[in-house]
């Protein structure tokens, strides 16, 4: 799911913490706005767009964070909405609704735990690149101004 690399651009401490922050900004997000999922998005996405125009690893590593919680946005509003029809409608707690519950619970603290792993590891400067979002971050951060592919 998630493997590191070595690459030959070595980034400054100063880029590392950045790119670590931009994993971070994402599990800050979770502890204040927890019940609205969306709080996580905007967080991230704002530090994304505060530090776009960084070095290619900070910008890499925050294009990942934001691709990681868009696609935790739709499945935890899902669930969100599905909770708040059963709390204030006509609709019951059902087989589906908890197995449902228990994939987003498996699911979120997957991405809690990956989260972690690759904020530590990209403080230490090591490159991680996590399946699928990896690939996407690829496909949309390129690198520019001189500076050195991942």
């Amino acid at each position: 799911m998630i493997s590191s690399s070595n690459f030959t651009y070595q980034p400054n401490e100063h880029e590392a913490e950045k790119a670590s922050s931009g994993y971070l900004m994402s599990l800050v997000a979770l502890i204040v706005g927890l019940p609205i999922p969306i709080i996580n998005l905007f967080a991230t996405f704002f530090f994304y767009v505060a530090n776009k125009n960084g070095t290619y690893f900070v910008r890499w590593h925050t294009t990942q964070a934001l691709l990681s919680q868009l696609s935790l946005v739709f499945i935890n509003s899902y669930g969100f909405w599905w909770t708040i029809s059963i709390i204030f409608g006509d609709e019951s707690v059902s087989n589906n609704y908890i197995s449902y519950l228990a994939v987003v619970l498996i699911f979120n603290i997957t991405e809690f735990i990956a989260t972690i792993y690759s904020a530590v590891q990209t403080r230490k400067g090591i490159h991680i690149h996590w399946w699928l979002y990896g690939d996407i971050t690829d496909i949309i951060c390129k690198p520019g101004n001189g500076q050195n592919s991942i």
